[in-house]
């Protein structure tokens, strides 16, 4: 509309149309040249800034930009437009209570003859509200009974309570534990919003209540790790956690190990599970540890911290496609190809393009950070590394997550694998 020469209407209702069609082209403009100003302004810190500037950090940016645009949208009382982009609106799911009022007229006669008003239908319209989170007290009473023709005494027993002597009941200590480890709010934030409740609940309490609760949930998680071991194939992967370093002011990188068991691609009746350990760095004698008992295949990345489980023999590698797509990619043309197919290395994700080199380098070959491990391997040695071992071992195509054979891959569990 605005990149053409439009003439005013004359008539008063074209005119206010016109004027709501302006005002909504001028909003989604404004919006739009919003959001790219803070794209752009997180792109390039992304690309020149800290490295700590992350995606969730250019959430937060598009996120204040949507909130001004919101803001300015109501101040100037601008008609609400649908995006192209904007996610739509979905149903309020069943599970949420309904409180239902319904708005009736005042009066049961027709205003106009004075006849009988009968009902014709109904509007309903969902508005979901939030009822803030509260604190009860429960109160157990437990009375006192004592014979009248002896001294016999008797009472109710007190109902076994998570943290004995304690004030916390159990949805409470959830609460805590789900905030923190879940929501990642520290112990003392929500002592701060404890406070605001008139409740003195101190970050020390906080704590012993958490680590108290650890120890009730040490049974479950062991009973989850025995599930998951149990299983012929499971999968295997760790993640960085930034964990706080005393006495430094500084952060080390810790690991979180995860072992999923998951049978459903190939018609399994186990439930899934997945089965999660922490340690303070990557040295490969966690792991080691984490699957003394464990005895089938494992689908996992190339870590070198592996090697030792594959050798001892209990544990057959089910190797990930994905690296080896990485790899392909960063080899010279024609070399690491030799003797192996390319529609090996085909898969659902395009390999990375290299970087460009800076143009004071010698070197006209990318620089990329070599792959840890025993995928650094070039030349024809990595063509025979990647060869697969038979015809059933590998699928083009396949996600690397998915263990199945090439002929029936819902049917054949990883034992028939060779």
């Amino acid at each position: 509309m605005l990149d053409r020469t439009v003439t005013l209407p004359e008539d008063p209702e074209e005119l206010r149309s016109f004027t709501a069609r302006l005002l909504a082209e001028v909003k989604a403009q404004a919006v739009l040249i919003e959001k790219l100003r803070h794209q752009l302004a997180g792109h390039r810190a992304h690309r020149f800034g800290a490295s700590s500037e992350t995606a969730e950090q250019l959430q937060l940016a598009l996120e204040t930009s949507e909130i001004a645009a919101a803001a300015m949208t109501a101040r100037m009382k601008l008609p609400d437009i649908e995006e192209k982009d904007k996610p739509k609106r979905r149903p309020i799911p069943d599970h949420i209570p309904r409180m239902e009022v319904e708005l009736a007229p005042s009066a049961d006669a027709c205003a106009d003859c004075g006849g009988r008003m009968r009902r014709i239908g109904e509007d309903v319209t969902e508005e979901l509200e939030y009822v803030p989170g509260r604190f009860i007290v429960n109160r157990i009473v437990r009375p006192r009974f004592a014979c009248a023709c002896c001294e016999r005494f008797i009472q109710a027993p007190l109902p076994s309570r998570p943290i004995e002597r304690g004030r916390p009941g159990p949805g409470l200590l959830a609460h805590v534990l789900v905030s923190k480890y879940a929501d990642h709010l520290p112990l003392y934030r929500q002592s701060q919003i404890f406070d605001r409740e008139g409740l003195d609940l101190d970050r020390s309490t906080l704590a012993d209540w958490v680590g108290k609760t650890t120890a009730l949930l040490e049974p479950l998680a062991d009973a989850i790790g025995r599930h998951v071991l149990s299983a012929e194939a499971i999968f295997a992967d760790d993640t960085p956690v930034r964990m706080l370093a005393p006495g430094t002011g500084k952060t080390q990188t810790a690991r979180l190990w995860t072992y999923a068991r998951d049978e459903r691609p190939w018609g399994g009746t186990a439930a899934p599970a997945a089965w999660f350990k922490f340690s303070g760095d990557r040295k490969g004698q966690h792991p080691k540890d984490h699957l003394a008992r464990f005895r089938g295949w494992m689908h996992a990345d190339g870590y070198a911290g592996f090697e030792d489980l594959y050798r001892t023999g209990a544990i057959r590698e089910v190797a990930c496609m994905a690296p080896s797509r990485d790899i392909a990619a960063q080899c010279p043309a024609g070399q690491c190809m030799s003797g192996a197919s390319s529609s090996t290395f085909t898969g659902r994700r395009a390999p990375r393009s290299p970087k460009r080199p800076s143009a004071g380098s010698r070197n006209s070959t990318p620089s990329r950070r070599k792959p840890e491990g025993r995928h650094q391997i070039s030349g024809s040695r990595f063509a025979e590394h990647m060869r697969p071992r038979s015809s059933t071992t590998w699928r083009s195509g396949w996600p690397c997550n998915s263990p199945r054979s090439r002929a029936n891959p819902r049917s054949r569990p990883p034992s028939a694998m060779p």
